[in-house]
């Protein structure tokens, strides 16, 4: 069993259930800045072992990994400390948010021979993964294009003073999920472009940044695909569209997975049509708290396969290379939106001094 810290106990509210489930981690420690915080994880999950100072976590021999799920703006630094201090790493996401620090952290990586790996938890829902399973089984045969989206009435989350900061934008917290399903499946995007706004419900708010956007990404090899997200404003009920999907169109079928729903359909190059839900059972598994507040078996997901990928030798994705390409197609997104221009993705690599080998493109 691997041994276990977490740094950051709102979002790493899931990591504690979702480690505390598992046969394959034994949870160590929990770490977080907010002592009270701390104090109410601790009696949430009856685990007395908390700190409020990450350097306890970082020499703790009896800690292997360390899962982090703080404020974007601290990911490169905690990181660096885990790779300095021998802990395998798992870091949600966006990765990093400033792309200067991407060269150091792929040699800090290769020199303490560590293993990186981004909490990219959609990836890890029921219908996602059915979704790439029949897809790499050629059900659907050569992928065309993908459409993606993430709408959600967040409004509440707009009761956050954080929320309405210049520096919180929706692309990053929001649209980093259907951004990823495009690069799972075309992971060599070479241009987009984007258009955005701030609605009225955003801008009586107070928020700073727009929340309605929509992306055209177009791949090296021509292929084209969709993403777009809105999130202060009323959605369809759950019965008619999904708060979040990933459709893939390919040359002999096509399939959609909804996430929240635990929905998938496919049409397969049989002609059969299928129509998959997962019972209580299922849902018991990835929603355990307040209605859907927190996922906790997509975390207890990707948890056990990266432990597998220590335990066995294998790269686990998204790896750190490719949680960085992320990133440089996000700000390359966020350029688009300041520019109105269609924006190029080696040029977001080039200011920031990244070759794309050195990524795996």
């Amino acid at each position: 069993m691997l041994r276990l810290g977490i740094l950051g106990l709102g979002e790493g509210r899931s990591t504690i259930s979702a480690s505390l489930a598992s046969k394959k981690f034994k949870l160590i420690q929990i770490c977080d800045a907010n002592k009270k915080l701390c104090e109410e994880r601790a009696l949430e999950f009856d685990f007395q072992n908390w700190t409020t100072n990450y350097q306890d976590m970082l020499t703790s021999d009896k800690i292997d990994m360390i899962a982090i799920y703080t404020p974007d703006h601290l990911h490169f630094e905690h990181i660096k400390l885990a790779l300095e201090h021998g802990k395998h790493v798992v870091c949600t996401k966006p990765f990093i948010d400033d792309l200067a620090h991407a060269n150091e952290l792929l040699e800090l990586a290769k020199k303490s021979r560590k293993k990186i790996f981004v909490g990219q938890s959609s990836r890890f829902f029921e219908p996602a993964m059915r979704q790439k399973k029949d897809f790499d089984a050629g059900l659907i045969g050569e992928l065309i294009t993908i459409e993606s989206h993430y709408h959600a009435d967040h409004r509440w989350f707009l009761e956050k003073g954080w929320s309405l900061k210049q520096s919180f934008k929706w692309l990053y917290g929001g649209l980093s999920h259907p951004a990823d399903f495009i690069r799972w499946y075309l992971p060599d995007i070479e241009e987009v472009m984007g258009y955005g706004m701030l609605s009225s419900n955003g801008l009586n708010a107070g928020l700073k940044n727009q929340d309605t956007m929509h992306f055209i990404f177009k791949a090296k090899d021509g292929r084209i695909a969709r993403v777009s997200g809105a999130y202060t404003g009323p959605t369809q009920p759950a019965s008619r569209d999904s708060g979040m999907s990933c459709i893939l169109r390919g040359t002999e079928g096509a399939s959609q997975a909804d996430y929240h729903e635990l929905r998938y359909s496919v049409t397969t190059k049989t002609g059969e049509e299928k129509i998959i839900t997962w019972g209580d059972a299922t849902l018991k598994h990835y929603f355990r708290f307040e209605g859907q507040s927190h996922h906790a078996g997509e975390y207890q997901n990707y948890l056990e396969y990266f432990a597998d990928s220590i335990n066995n030798n294998f790269t686990a994705y998204p790896d750190l290379k490719e949680g960085i390409g992320t990133v440089a197609l996000l700000q390359a997104m966020d350029k688009s939106l300041e520019t109105g221009l269609p924006v190029k993705i080696n040029d977001i690599l080039k200011a920031n001094n990244i070759t794309r080998e050195s990524i795996g493109l």
